[in-house]
């Protein structure tokens, strides 16, 4: 069960569609995503994390999302964001938010940059798993052909996002 008894939603509209984004009330990023359906955002929610009531809000992270996609790819830093998860995943997705904006990783490099170089599946999971994507870049790692690999949100995003950063960076 949910230690958390309401968490707070807002929806930014993007060049990528609509960005859902889920708060708890520190304002810290649970979860987010491109889409138009807020419970395939709020399904990424750790279940101990997950909410039994949301309510809509003005979120510091839909502001940074806002200066993101305006060109301040460092607008997302400073964004708090909580997640739930084993060591090694609390370890890759903090190495996911030092991954610089224009300069992607592959799988194997990224597995590295949290201590486990060998680890390249637990790397693909840890991004699979990952729910405040945007504020925990993990489409800034790519399989190790250069290509795209998988993006909960569609590859489309995910290429849209990498080359908003190229252009920004």
């Amino acid at each position: 069960m949910s230690d958390l008894a309401t968490a707070l939603i807002e929806t930014v509209d993007t060049p990528d569609g609509p960005l859902v984004i889920f708060a708890d009330a520190q304002q810290r990023v649970l979860a987010a995503g491109w889409t138009t359906d807020a419970s395939a955002v709020i399904a990424r929610i750790h279940p101990v994390l997950r909410p039994g009531t949301v309510r809509e809000a003005r979120l510091d992270a839909a502001d940074a999302a806002r200066a993101y996609y305006g060109g301040a790819l460092d607008a997302l830093d400073d964004v708090l964001v909580r997640q739930q998860g084993t060591e090694l995943q609390l370890k890759g997705w903090s190495a996911l938010r030092r991954i610089a904006p224009g300069e992607p990783l592959t799988y194997t490099e990224f597995a590295a940059t949290f201590g486990s170089p060998t680890a390249v599946r637990a790397a693909a999971s840890i991004c699979a798993r990952n729910a405040p994507a945007l504020f925990v870049p993990c489409h800034r790692v790519l399989r190790s052909d250069g290509s795209l690999g998988g993006f909960a949100w569609g590859l489309p995003v995910k290429a849209s996002l990498l080359a908003h950063e190229r252009r920004a960076a």
